[in-house]
């Protein structure tokens, strides 16, 4: 470990590409606390040195649960996990070397902020001089120099988790994990934290493994997403492959609002469908390795959808009546009935003309196939 790192001030760092070796592996892991009910169901996943990977899905999903057997607070009922290459199976949390941020931030009351950050380093047999040390320059990294004698309830929400977040790195761990850390507070404070979080992450170039349910969040602050739902992973991916290339349904929707059509193909051409949805006919884009004659949901996102001014200007146009507007600041969420669905929506921008749509409107919308992606159907009960 560097001087630099052990002080816990660092200089920007970059994570290997998937082709290096893993930080953190996953292979095969399963969890089940009742021998029937799997609550993590053959994970397989890597995280790379100097990564910010979230795990992301809806409660339930086996995210924290996952959080959990990495950090050795829970034991895997199938399966291996690796730190930097070694098995830690046997390894107790406390020789792991890794930071902990929950969302309740668990400070000790009854210790100043000075306290709080060195007890780690106590435990850890640090002497006193290199200790106080270090919790100056962690106190400076999370903007909090001077706070060393405050007690935790003389402080706001964002700077407790601020202290939580100094108190993880302060014995300079290779690895932190992050349990809904920004859970507790308010919108404002949450984004700053963001942010923050972020901005310290690529300081000091540690790697990071985040757990949360809130979409956003994690598009935000994230290198790679891995999506969870039901045990298993959805799909992993950075942020922006899993908004414009679901290839599931689920993460369609999870992530971001999404427009579902169901139908069957009838007709392919290289990586274009006909989809015939028994309400219309939709020309897609083709993501999941399916045939003609498959079953096939058809997604499409709000934004990717135009009003159509004159016939043809889209390979996709449909006629739709309009059954709900709400207005949201910049943009109209107008919802409308087409192609078998009633709850369709489109995303009109607030520019001058929007006024034009009414409830009740019979009005033409249209979409080009690229912005159509034909999924493979998920498994029943898989949907958010």
């Amino acid at each position: 470990m560097t001087e630099t790192r052990a002080a816990v001030v660092g200089s920007l760092g970059e994570r290997t590409d998937e082709s290096g070796t893993p930080h953190v592996e996953f292979l095969g892991v399963g969890k089940s606390y009742d021998g029937v009910t799997q609550v993590v169901r053959d994970l397989e996943l890597r995280v790379y040195e100097g990564e910010f990977l979230t795990l992301l899905g809806p409660s339930g999903s086996g995210k924290t649960t996952c959080l959990m057997m990495l950090a050795g607070f829970e034991a895997p009922t199938a399966g291996r996990i690796r730190i930097a290459g070694r098995r830690v199976d046997d390894v107790p949390p406390r020789r792991r070397n890794i930071g902990m941020v929950f969302q309740n931030y668990a400070l000790f009351p009854h210790m100043t902020v000075g306290g709080n950050l060195a007890f780690p380093l106590e435990v850890r047999g640090v002497d006193r001089a290199n200790a106080a040390q270090r919790v100056r320059r962690a106190l400076e990294l999370v903007r909090l120099t001077g706070f060393e004698d405050r007690k935790p309830g003389e402080l706001s929400g964002g700077q407790q988790q601020r202290v939580a977040i100094a108190r993880a790195l302060v014995f300079a761990p290779n690895l932190v994990l992050m349990d809904e850390p920004l859970g507790a507070l308010d919108r404002r404070l949450r984004e700053e934290m963001q942010y923050e979080i972020r901005r310290i992450q690529r300081t000091l170039g540690v790697t990071v493994v985040y757990v949360t349910h809130d979409q956003q969040e994690a598009m935000a602050m994230s290198d790679r997403v891995a999506v969870f739902n039901q045990g298993r992973i959805q799909q992993v991916a950075p942020p922006e492959v899993l908004y414009e290339e679901p290839e599931r349904g689920f993460v369609a929707t999870f992530i971001g609002d999404n427009n579902l059509l169901q139908g069957r193909i009838v007709a392919a051409r290289g990586d274009v469908c006909v989809v015939d949805t028994g309400h219309g006919i939709v020309q897609a884009f083709l993501v999941a390795p399916l045939e003609v004659g498959d079953a096939v949901t058809l997604a499409i996102r709000p934004e990717r959808v135009a009003l159509a001014a004159e016939p043809g200007l889209y390979s996709n146009e449909f006629e739709a009546l309009v059954d709900d507007i709400a207005f949201l600041g910049d943009h109209l969420r107008v919802r409308v009935a087409v192609c078998g669905s009633s709850s369709f929506v489109v995303k009109i921008p607030n520019r001058a003309g929007h006024g034009g749509v009414l409830e009740d409107d019979r009005i033409r919308i249209g979409w080009t196939p690229l912005d159509c992606r034909a999924l493979a159907p998920d498994e029943e009960g898989e949907r958010p």
